[in-house]
Parts: structure tokens; C-alpha cells; sequence
């Protein structure tokens, strides 16, 4: 699943799960060896489905005979179910009379019991079910998504399972271990078309304007990948070897999912080839759907890929490079979890990395590769900049971690799963070479096909095909918490080589005296116009030598995952050879200079020293990472308006050189990266206030009146995005008009994320209070006040908590735990605290709270930051006549 807003953690606990099962082991093994929150004495084998949707009552009626396997005597068979209604059940053994169970359900536990009167024996039974459930408005379960488009008011049906709401739909066992094969069969009506993992093996006619569509058996899989979609759709195919490649859209739209159906294609091909065992099914679409959810962006369902519209299509009067690559890059991520997650898949959300870490690996890498022009390699250091920084907060968690309910699987979903398990990844790619994990992976999609594993089953078959140990260097990286520091002790040139000798403590943003973890750490290090060395450090210390002289960056290529922290005399040195350096590099060093910085390692100005040093011409990526950072320094000076003109000031004539030279209009045959880098420059020099900035924005803003083609569809977005951000009433009034007459959901979906970005207070509140109305859409909502929360986090939070009972149906249920404190996560006013820890001692269970603490934890650290590190940005910019 590719999520887009991430959620807090889960109970962090360094544990590694059990021995994995084998596609081939007993059901008892399979039993003994995976955590459950549901008996183990009883094991599904095939689900026969059949449904009929009712979507104008938002409800369904279903009928589901499951084959299943009793393992060991029971009077009882629980299984998963939300929100159902059971109007018979029975139970047929392969031989003997039917027997009708006592049903009851257990709500707080999601379960359903079958209660027998005598023990049932081992052997082979069919449980069948005649029951009835609910259609959601919000993204999981069935649910339906309202839209309007020219033809008017639209209605479609879709599915969203991960982690654990297949139970809404089917009485199941709904974990990832207990994979069965499905046949779904839905009436539906006869205009609409009908998508589910399978193609369809028959259709026939029902009556009353109704059709019957069965579809083809599924592959042997978790009940989280099941997939059913219902609508006005349109589908556009392609082939990629042996299998049917498709995009499904709302009528009319299919040609603007045409780069996600190429995406697709080649993708497809490149990971056939790259895992070794082909892709098993006969088909795979990628379903775009209207609206958006708090919780995800897409989902990876068998053969069925589901994609919120905003991620998948390109509208040609809005969209941007940065959007396609960022459909690309969804379309890669979901596709690679065709294997890791759906062919082989973890056998509890402890492992939970094994899908998403691997899967945002793969698309990184596939990006790298199928589009060199991109220089998305840069990316990476992005990608575990997010993660280091969740990292090295008290709150964080082990990459293999301890989940117990539904609630902290949902919570796993974040940037230790996702960012540090790729970085994870590519270190120990580089460390053993990228044959030899080549190798590892397709022997362990070979050894577990259709079965479960955990993390150490990765781990051997990766060291088996290296022939060199790794057990020891994964486990310190993913069944602890926590960033290395590397310290460069010292750096001594002679005769032409440098001596490094380096330490290991740990980076932290929170606990200064902190005891340092212990980890071994693959280093790369390199000297200016040298080659690199690798060393491993073990044991807290390591020296190595590097030929060459002058500035050397340890962590050359930025492929560990760790922070560096140089003397003084070194730090000089890279700074004065700052714009001669690889750019990852740069990018690489300037990060760790900020997080130092900010944490008190160093000093907080050692940044600006290293953006003044950047010259004009540097990399795009670098210009972009350096403006968010300055964009982030100023959000610091919040409420502090003297000292913050003189931060703009700086921030400013620092940023105007780049933006100078690449200027308002693209150039023939510029490279994505400057066109993305125009737009980001844009919005950050609009934040700052910068006054040529804002009055050019509102000038293109205002020629849209008479030309809706006046600003490029690259600078669409960004300016609506100045513009709205400083918009008075009138302004306001003007987006509102528009956002209520787009007849296009996916332009009408930004549009009421924009009414939702203003810097005034009053409009905020007028945002706020749209939200709780029908008329952005019941999933644009809980997006509209988390957008308010980032400017306004005080009036957002006490404005979700004043209005409970409606938020509450604007956010999905497994969600709300991470979502509201979330809104107080920018908040400098230590009240917040307080108001946190009452509502999560009100709402929130025990065992879900990480959230809650570590939304507290970053209001203490940003807390810190403005108290203790602007001094030091204030005094440097005096000092430098800033």
C-alpha cells in the first residue's frame, strides 16, 4: 500500500516472529508458528462469495460458503466480522447432516462465534452463510464514493481491505497467514461494469436490469487482497508478455491514465524479469477512483490495483512532472508488492515491512533505472531523512515490530515501515553487491511462493546467495530503534592518503545523555577526487585509510543509513569544498548539518553556511532540499514577526539566484528536475513573503479570468497555491466559486484542499466549518482539516474535539488514533500537551497511544529548536549582515 499520509506508529518492541511456513507446511505448523487474535483450531481453504449490492441504501445482502479445515476438536468456529447480520448459517461435513450453529457477535472484538452443540471432529466441513452488511462512505470495507462529473451526480462502489477490514465484506478469517482461494459473484446492475481481482469467467442476465458476473478463481491469498469495484467505469488495455495490463476510470477518462497503463506495462516486464518468477496472473488492472482517504493513497489487491485518482491520472490542464513521476513511482511500488505482499506475504503485521520497505525500494530503483533523465536517485537521501528523523525521537520502533490489534496494525503503516526499511535495504544492497541480492530475492520468492514468511527468511536466502554474513548487520538495523552517529574523530593526511578513525554513538533529537545502541555499520568513505573505501564498524570504533586529501565525506553515495558528525577543522574543510562535491553528497551533508544542527550537536548555523556555499547552478534537488528547510526555519519564527524579516530577508536573496536563473517560463528541452525546482522555488518564495514573487503569482491568477489556459498546467497548482495561502475574503469567496461550480472531481478535490491552506485565521475557521458539510465530499474532509492543522494546529485541534461526533465520520475508524493528534503536531504552545493526553486519555486505548506521544515529543523538540537554536540563526545572520 502506498501511503501518502502517514500515520503514527505502533507499540515499538524489538521482537523477531517465529519460523516461517512454508507454502507446503501442515495447517498445524502454520498454526503453531504465527501470532493470531482468532483460535487456531480451524483454517479456511476456499471462500465461495456471492453479493448483491445495494447501493442506494448503502448496504448489501451476501451468501458465503467457506470450505475449512477443522485442525482439532471445538464446540465453536470464530471468525472475523464488522457490521454484519446473519440471517442463517450451516455447517456440512464431507459426510453426515447439516448442523446449525447458535450465532453471536462480539463487536469490540470483530468476531463472529458458531457455537455447536457437541465437538466438532477433525476433518473437512463447508460453513455456509446468509447474511447482510453495510456500505461505508469512508475508505475501507465496501464503501461507496459520491462525485459529479458533466453527466451529473455518480455513485461508485469499491473495496479497501489493508490491514484488516475485509471483515466488514466477508466472515472470514481475516489475517495475512490464513490464505484461501475466492470465487466472488455479484449481481449488479447491467449498465455498470464490475472489476475484482479475477477476469470475469461469465455474465448472464438477472432481470429486473440486473447482471450476474462470476469471476475467475483467485490464487491462493490473504483475505486483505481481495479486490470488487462497481461504477461507470472505462477500461483501456495493453499487454505485457502473457498478461492483460488495464486501467479502469470514471466514462471519459481513460486517456488520462494512459502514462500510468505505459507505467504499468514496462514495469511489469522489468520485474518478471528482476524477481525471476513471472507475475501469475492473467491480468492486472490498476482501478483510479475519485476522492481520497486519510489513510492511503493506493492499495496493491491482487490483479487489481486500486489508485485514488490524484495518484494515477494526468489531467492535461493541472498536472504536473512531478506528478508523473509520482504516478510512476505509485504505479512501481504497488506492482512490486505483487510479489512482495500478494505472491509472498508476512505472516503478521510484525513484518509488515517486508511488503512496504521492499516495495518502495523497488519502485526507487525501478525509477532509477527506466527513467535516468528523472535523477531521482537523489531521492533516497529524501527518503531517509523522513525516516531518521521519526527514527530518532523516543517514540520510534524497531522496523520488525511488536503489533497486537487492529488498531496498532493500522498505526504501523509509517516511515520507519516504509522509508527506513528501504534504506535498510539499499545499504545492505550495497554491502553485498546487487547480484548477489538479486539472487537472495528470487530464491525466496521461489522458496515461498503463495506461503507467509518473516524478516529472518529473507535473511538467509539473501546471505546464502552472497556467501557473505548479514544476519547480524540486518538484525542490528531492524530489530532495534534508533540512528547511528558515526564520529569523525579525527582525519590525518600524509603521503597522500587520509586516516579516518571514526566512533559509533547514536543520533537523537530528544534524550542528549542518552546510552548509545550498538550497531554494526558499513561505511563508505571517500576523499575529493579519490576512490571509495568501505570499513565496517564494530564494536564503537574503526580506522580506515581513503587515498586523497582535502574534504572527505564519510558516507559517500549516501547509501548508510546513519548520521556523520565531523570536528570542526573537517566541517571547514567540506564547506569550502562544498560545490565540488557528487550532489548526493551535498544533499547528504546538508541534511545531516540541519539535523545536527537542530538537535544541538553542532552549530544551527553550520547550515546556512553550507546554503551560502551552494552556487547557483547546483543541482535542482539541492536547491529544493535547501528551500524546504529554509521554509521550515521560518515556521520557527512563527508569531515573531520582527525576527522573522530578518530571516525572510536572508532566506530570500539566498534563494533568488536559482530562482533567477531558471525564472518564471520553462526553456526548450529543460530537464524535469529544473521544471519541478520552478515550482518549488515559487511556493517557498511565496511562503517567505517575497513581494515580486506574490505580485506575479496574483497577476497570472487574474488573467485566468479571461483565459483558462493564461498559466501553464506546470505552475497551475503552485500558483492557485500562493494565491490561496494569502487570499483575503474576496479571494477566498473566489476559490470557493470555483471549487463548487469544477465539474472535474479531480481538480475539485485540490481545489477544496486550497480553501483549506489560507494564512488568516478567520479564513481558516471558514474552511473548518466547510469541512463539516456535505459539500467537498465525505473523504475530502479530514484532509481539509488536517490541511487547516499545519498553519493553524491550536484552532484545528480544539475545533476536531469541540465538533467530535462529526469528525468522527469524516475519519476512518482504524485512523482516528493517529490522525487527531497529528493535528497538534505543529503547535508551539505547550497547552497542547495537555490537550493531547486528555484526549487520548478519553478516546484512545492504552496499547495505541504512540501517536499521542509522539506528536507531544515533537512539540517539545520544535519547542527546544526555537527556544535554543534560532538564537544561534539570529546571531549568525547579524554576523553576516543578513
Amino acid at each position: 500500500m502506498r501511503r501518502i499520509l502517514v500515520s503514527a506508529i505502533a507499540l515499538a518492541l524489538a521482537a523477531a516472529s517465529a519460523t516461517a511456513v512454508a507454502a507446503d507446511a501442515p495447517p498445524a505448523s502454520a498454526a503453531r508458528q504465527a501470532t493470531t487474535q482468532l483460535p487456531r483450531d480451524v483454517r479456511p481453504t476456499h471462500y465461495e462469495l456471492a453479493f448483491v449490492p445495494h447501493a442506494e441504501s448503502l448496504s448489501f445482502d451476501g451468501q458465503a460458503t467457506i470450505t475449512l479445515d477443522v485442525l482439532q476438536a471445538t464446540d465453536k468456529i470464530v471468525l472475523n466480522a464488522v457490521d454484519m447480520t446473519f440471517k442463517s448459517a450451516k455447517l456440512t461435513p464431507a459426510s453426515g447432516a447439516a448442523l446449525e450453529p447458535k450465532v453471536s457477535v462480539d463487536a469490540q472484538a470483530q468476531t463472529a462465534t458458531f457455537a455447536f452443540a457437541q465437538a466438532l471432529k477433525p476433518g473437512s466441513y463447508k460453513l455456509a452463510l446468509d447474511y447482510s452488511g453495510k456500505i461505508g462512505t469512508q475508505a475501507n470495507g465496501l464503501f461507496a464514493i459520491d462525485y459529479e462529473n458533466k453527466e451529473g451526480k455518480k455513485r461508485a462502489l469499491y473495496t479497501q481491505f489493508e490491514n484488516s477490514d475485509a471483515r466488514k465484506f466477508i466472515p472470514s478469517w481475516d489475517e495475512p497467514n490464513y490464505k484461501a482461494t475466492f470465487d466472488l459473484t455479484a449481481t449488479v446492475p447491467s449498465a455498470q461494469m464490475a472489476v475484482s481481482n479475477m477476469p470475469a469467467a461469465q455474465t448472464s442476465d438477472a432481470g429486473n436490469g440486473l447482471k450476474r458476473v462470476r469471476f475467475e478463481r483467485s490464487p491462493k491469498m490473504s483475505t486483505y487482497l481481495l479486490f470488487f469495484g462497481l461504477g461507470e467505469f472505462d477500461r483501456t488495455t495493453d499487454k505485457a508478455g502473457a498478461t492483460e495490463v488495464g486501467v479502469v476510470t470514471q466514462k471519459g477518462l481513460s486517456s488520462q491514465a494512459q502514462f500510468a497503463l505505459e507505467a504499468s506495462k514496462v514495469v511489469l516486464n522489468e520485474y518478471n524479469d528482476y524477481f525471476g518468477t513471472p507475475y501469475p496472473l492473467p491480468k492486472l488492472d490498476n482501478v483510479a477512483s475519485p476522492g481520497r482517504s486519510q489513510f492511503f493513497g493506493a492499495m496493491e489487491n491482487w490483479g487489481a490495483i486500486y489508485t485514488f485518482e490524484y495518484a494515477m491520472l494526468l489531467d492535461p490542464s493541472i498536472s504536473t512532472s512531478a506528478d508523473k513521476q509520482s504516478v510512476f513511482s505509485i504505479a512501481a511500488h504497488e506492482i512490486a508488492h505483487q510479489w512482495f505482499g500478494d505472491l509472498v506475504t508476512m505472516s503478521w503485521w510484525d513484518d509488515l515491512w517486508l511488503n512496504e520497505g521492499f516495495a518502495s525500494w523497488m519502485a526507487a530503483r525501478t525509477m532509477e533505472k527506466l527513467h535516468p533523465e528523472w535523477n531521482t536517485k537523489l531521492y533516497s537521501v529524501g527518503a531517509r531523512e523522513a525516516a531518521m528523523s521519526r527514527d530518532a525521537v523516543e517514540t520510534t520502533h524497531p522496523v520488525v515490530q511488536h503489533v497486537e490489534t487492529v488498531e496498532q496494525a493500522s498505526q504501523a503503516f509509517d516511515a520507519i515501515t516504509y522509508s527506513k526499511g528501504e534504506a535498510v535495504i539499499r545499504m545492505l544492497e550495497g554491502y553485498v553487491g546487487p547480484d548477489a541480492w538479486r539472487e537472495g530475492v528470487r530464491r525466496y520468492m521461489k522458496a515461498h511462493a503463495y506461503g507467509n514468511t518473516v524478516s529472518d527468511d529473507l535473511w538467509r536466502e539473501i546471505q546464502a546467495a552472497a556467501g557473505k554474513p548479514i544476519l547480524d548487520i540486518a538484525h542490528d538495523f531492524t530489530l532495534q530503534p534508533g540512528v547511528p552517529l558515526i564520529k569523525v574523530d579525527s582525519a590525518q593526511c600524509a603521503g597522500g592518503k587520509t586516516t579516518l578513525k571514526l566512533s559509533q554513538g547514536e543520533f537523537t533529537k530528544d534524550r542528549p545523555n542518552k546510552q548509545p545502541l550498538s550497531w554494526r555499520v558499513p561505511v563508505i568513505a571517500q576523499a575529493a577526487g579519490g576512490e571509495p573505501v568501505r570499513a565496517m564498524v564494530t564494536g564503537g570504533k574503526a580506522e580506515m585509510t581513503v587515498p586523497g586529501c582535502g574534504a572527505v565525506v564519510v558516507n559517500a553515495g549516501q547509501s548508510g543509513y546513519y548520521r556523520t558528525l565531523y570536528a570542526p577543522e573537517q566541517f571547514v574543510a567540506i564547506r569550502d569544498g562544498f560545490a565540488k562535491l557528487a550532489p548526493i553528497d551535498q544533499l547528504g551533508l546538508i541534511n545531516d548539518t540541519w539535523a545536527l544542527g537542530m538537535a544541538g550537536l553542532q552549530p544551527a548555523s553550520n547550515f546556512l553556511d553550507l546554503a551560502k556555499a551552494t552556487p547557483a547552478d547546483a543541482d535542482p534537488q539541492l536547491w529544493a532540499d535547501i528551500a524546504d528547510s529554509l521554509g521550515s526555519l521560518d515556521n520557527y519564527y512563527r508569531g515573531d514577526k520582527a525576527r522573522q524579516a530578518a530571516f525572510r530577508k536572508f532566506a530570500i536573496a539566498t534563494l533568488a539566484p536559482a530562482f533567477e536563473r531558471i525564472g518564471w517560463e520553462a526553456r526548450p528541452n529543460e530537464g524535469d528536475p529544473t521544471t519541478i525546482l520552478r515550482s518549488q522555488l515559487i511556493g517557498t518564495l511565496g511562503a517567505l513573503g517575497d513581494e515580486k514573487v506574490l505580485a506575479e503569482a496574483r497577476r497570472r491568477y487574474a488573467s485566468l479570468e479571461k483565459d483558462p489556459n493564461a498559466v501553464p498546467a506546470e505552475l497551475k497548482k503552485t500558483v492557485l497555491g500562493v494565491v490561496a495561502s494569502h487570499a483575503d475574503a474576496a479571494t477566498w469567496d473566489k476559490l470557493h466559486a470555483a471549487a463548487k461550480a469544477e465539474k472535474t472531481p479531480l481538480i475539485k478535490d485540490q481545489l477544496y484542499s486550497l480553501l483549506s491552506a489560507s494564512d488568516d485565521e478567520a479564513l481558516a475557521k471558514r474552511a473548518l466549518d466547510l469541512a463539516l458539510t456535505d459539500e467537498p465530499g465525505a473523504t475530502n474532509s479530514a484532509g481539509m482539516i488536517a490541511i487547516v492543522a499545519f498553519r493553524h494546529p491550536d484552532q484545528a485541534f480544539d475545533y476536531a474535539v469541540a465538533h467530535l461526533p462529526q469528525v468522527d465520520k469524516l475519519v476512518d475508524s482504524t485512523s482516528r488514533a493517529g490522525w487527531y493528534p497529528a493535528l497538534g503536531n505543529s503547535s508551539f504552545d505547550p497547552a497542547m500537551i495537555g490537550k493531547l493526553r486528555s484526549f487520548a486519555d478519553a478516546h484512545i486505548a492504552a496499547g495505541s497511544r504512540r501517536a499521542t506521544e509522539t506528536s507531544i515529543a515533537n512539540i517539545q523538540y520544535r519547542t527546544k529548536v526555537r527556544e535554543q537554536r534560532l538564537p544561534e540563526i539570529d546571531a549568525w545572520l547579524k554576523k553576516n549582515g543578513a
